[in-house]
This record gives structure tokens, sequence and C-alpha cells, in this order.
């Protein structure tokens, strides 16, 4: 069945969402159709505003409305350790546990060779040259139990090894295959407390 073109529009944008299929992305369609032009237009702002109104933090890679995000200008963050995740999105994870005090380090992703994505592709340059500037203790690869964020974690360690830094990885209470973002404060806060150092 084909539908009007700004609904069918609609349906093909939403669908390039991850998870989004056609029919959930043709019930987001309607559903916006059947609301009131002031929630459409509050959406459409918000979409707008979130490309306008937010940057890269130019330290550690997080989201931010500033050059520093709020955790790379707070001065009461334990600057010498460094926990790197994948995305952004896995940060409220660990900060909900009120179990880390440092700093973050954002990869842009995991290692994928059968998608074209090599460490050339994630941040992993920067974070060498973050070691080597700034003196640092710890590095807790927080990368996700899964097969890409194990190769990224392992990646991670050949690289960092041979740095004068003392270099751990989340505890295994995490499941392997879950992500970050889904796992209970609980099982992240005792992950982090018993992270394990990489040999």
């Amino acid at each position: 069945m084909s539908y009007p073109k700004p609904i069918q529009n609609l349906i093909n944008e939403f669908s390039k969402l991850p998870g989004i299929g056609p029919r959930t992305a043709a019930r987001f369609a309607f559903n916006l159709l059947r609301r009131e032009d002031f929630d459409a237009e509050q959406l459409a702002n918000a979409i707008s505003s979130l490309k306008k109104e937010t940057m890269i933090c130019k330290n550690c890679y997080n989201i931010s409305q500033t050059e520093l995000c709020e955790f790379c200008s707070d001065p009461k963050r334990d600057k010498s350790i460094i926990c790197v995740i994948e995305e952004a999105i896995n940060i409220p994870a660990i900060e909900n546990t009120r179990n880390f005090i440092g700093l973050y380090h954002v990869l842009g992703g995991t290692i994928k060779p059968n998608e074209g994505i090599g460490p050339d592709k994630l941040s992993i340059k920067e974070l060498t040259e973050k070691i080597k500037a700034n003196g640092l203790k710890e590095i807790i690869i927080a990368t996700n139990p899964n097969t890409e964020g194990e190769t990224t974690a392992l990646y991670l360690f050949n690289v960092l090894k041979n740095f004068d830094i003392k270099i751990t990885r989340l505890a295994k209470g995490l499941s392997t295959g879950s992500d970050l973002e889904y796992v209970d404060q609980t099982t992240i806060s005792n992950a982090l407390s018993g992270r394990v150092e990489y040999k």
C-alpha cells in the first residue's frame, strides 16, 4: 500500500533509525499526524536543535553543549583515571552507579572488520596521545561484553600495554552479549569495583 508522499517520506526517515521497521515507522508517522500542531512542532524543534546545539567535547569526544563536556570541565573529577567506552550513550549507565569519579574517553564505536570499521576509524590514536601527555594512572576498558566489544578491548590492550600505566577491564559480572546502557546499576557498580587488571 502506498501512502501520501508526506507520510511516506516520514516513514522512510523513521525507518532509518536503529531497531525501527516499516510498521513501527508507520505507527510513529500516523501518531504524529493525529497530534496537535504544537506537539509536532515541538518534536521538529527538538530534532532541529539536536544538531545545532550540540558538539563533540574536544577532550573526551562525549556529546556536549560546550567545548568541554560536564565531566572534563568538572574540577572534582579524577583526571588520572580514564574509562574508555564505545559511545556517549554508555556514560549514564556508569554515572548512575555513583562509583566512578574519573574522566571518559569515547571511542566512537567498535572494531567491525566486516563493516569496514578498523581501529583507524576510532579515537584510539587520540587516547594514546592523551596517555603520553597527561601521566595517567589507570585506563579502564569498558567496552560492551559482546564480540565487537571484546575484540576492541583486546586491540586496546595490545596498543596500551607498552605504556607505563595500569590497564583494567570491567569485571565479568556483565553477561556476554549485553550492552552497558541496558545493564542495571548494581551490576555495573560491581563490575567497576571488581575490575581486573590486564596482564
